[in-house]
């Protein structure tokens, strides 16, 4: 499906790489795919890599495009695609456009990009980076099965996507996949710190943290059982685990980290508020 169609990626920055890189490999010409971003360096880092089109702005070809693929900051975001605007209405072309930016609504896409439908909100992670992202799906009211299809080809070019019903899941997905990298980053570094407090060097301490991580993410991803289970079945008692679990529900971890994605939640829809205003 996705070898068929011409791509426009508004934004060259990192995500918008991997997705490039992502359709490429799966068999996307390079020649079907614009990118308008307004640094020079980015542009001369994408056409090297991949071999695409880059401009510094969009222009008729690139609103020709039979998909959009919106990468720019939720900040810059209404700046940045105003040119659209009047491309769109110029060229009379109706493409399927997907914004990776986070807090940006569905609603204000609409109303910026003159009542357009064939909208969808993703929301992807950094390890698209390394083509294992996860990426939660929106869609607007709707939607067409192929277009949803071709949505669901271009997230998984770098990894796996869930759809949820509605703007308010993807604040919800972006508490616990968006910005979950984060947490898993900070618990490797508390790990590696553990390390060398017990004696280990720090590489050392990187690698038995990440290492572990990928493991048991790997078991959790393959087992059927509840993750609950999984945990107890290493947890004997009186043993080491139970030791460590012991004093992390002593510290209260596991509410406290609950409560820190409440906030990203939160802060997702403070943004999606903050950035939709007239």
């Amino acid at each position: 499906m996705l070898d068929t169609l011409s791509f426009g990626f508004l934004g060259g920055g990192n995500m918008a790489s991997a997705l490039i890189g992502g359709l490429v490999a799966r068999g996307v010409p390079a020649g079907a795919i614009r990118v308008a971003d307004p640094f020079p360096e980015a542009q001369a880092r994408l056409a090297r890599d991949f071999g695409v089109h880059t401009a510094a702005a969009p222009d008729a070809a690139f609103a020709a495009s039979d998909v959009l693929v919106l990468a720019v900051k939720p900040q810059q975001f209404r700046d940045a695609t105003a040119p659209l605007h009047d491309l769109l209405q110029a060229g009379g072309k109706d493409p399927l456009i997907i914004s990776v930016a986070a807090g940006i609504r569905l609603q204000d896409m609409q109303r910026w990009l003159g009542g357009r439908t064939r909208l969808v909100r993703a929301m992807p992670n950094t390890p698209a980076l390394s083509g294992m992202g996860m990426t939660g799906l929106a869609a607007a009211a709707g939607l067409g099965e192929r277009e949803r299809a071709i949505a669901t080809a271009v997230a998984e070019a770098v990894g796996q996507c869930l759809w949820v019903e509605d703007d308010a899941r993807i604040d919800a997905v972006t508490a616990i996949s968006g910005s979950g990298p984060a947490y898993v980053f900070y618990f490797i570094e508390a790990m590696q710190r553990a390390a060398t407090e017990l004696g280990l060097s720090a590489e050392q301490g990187r690698q038995l943290a990440v290492e572990t991580f990928r493991g048991a993410a790997t078991l959790a991803g393959q087992s059927p059982e509840p993750v609950g289970t999984l945990r107890e079945r290493v947890t004997s008692k009186g043993g080491t685990t139970y030791a460590a679990l012991t004093a992390m529900e002593g510290a209260g971890i596991a509410d406290a980290f609950v409560r820190a994605m409440h906030a990203a939640a939160a802060r997702g829809a403070e943004m999606g508020a903050e950035f939709g205003k007239d």
